[in-house]
């Protein structure tokens, strides 16, 4: 697969990712059941035609940050490297990280255009790590986007990794870290980071 698809594919991922966002209940009970809500709230965000698009945006932004565990998607991509970076690097990595994320997808997710997502069954895959496998039904075909949650202490669950046709948003990213950090250092990969968190918005 070229890497142009596979981007593709993982900016597919995050844009399913980011419809799932909204208010967590109060007693989701399960991981499924939190996504369904999530799923509706975001739709609903997209589809009102009265909000702006910088409204639209950082109502996005907060749902994201409500839904994600933005560390544990961060550790996951890195792999074992994560353990290379010191705190302090952690702490600068993953909101440099998610801005990188959001600049990439941000216009995609707003070009939803009437998808639907339907919600098949929910998976145990290791201890307190649950996969809700899902399908989103566009005009022409279906495509398969499962979402690896993890459980926190408070007992909520939150999303550390989407897999859209057999693609993994985190391992695709894995792929491209472990390529930098081959030949860089932790600190030339958070510049780098911040170098195309910069270019991307300008």
């Amino acid at each position: 697969m070229t890497k142009t698809k596979t981007m593709g594919i993982c900016a597919a991922a995050l844009s399913l990712i980011l419809l799932t966002a909204g208010t967590v209940p109060a007693q989701a009970a399960t991981a499924m059941e939190m996504l369904r809500t999530e799923v509706t709230q975001v739709i609903d965000v997209l589809r009102d035609k009265t909000l702006k698009e910088d409204v639209k945006r950082e109502k996005l932004r907060v749902i994201y940050n409500r839904m994600f565990n933005q560390e544990e998607l961060s550790r996951w991509s890195l792999g074992r490297h994560w353990n290379s970076l010191t705190e302090a690097q952690r702490k600068e990595f993953s909101p440099l990280f998610q801005q990188v994320l959001e600049n990439t997808y941000a216009d995609r997710i707003l070009a939803y255009d009437n998808e639907k997502v339907l919600f098949d069954r929910e998976l145990p895959i290791a201890q307190r790590r649950v996969e809700v496998q899902t399908r989103v039904v566009a005009k022409s075909r279906e495509i398969p986007v499962n979402y690896r949650l993890v459980q926190e202490k408070d007992g909520r669950w939150r999303v550390y990794d989407v897999v859209v046709e057999n693609v993994s948003l985190v391992m695709n990213y894995r792929s491209q870290f472990n390529e930098i950090l081959a030949k860089n250092t932790p600190a030339d990969l958070i510049e780098i980071l911040r170098k195309r968190a910069k270019e991307q918005k300008s």
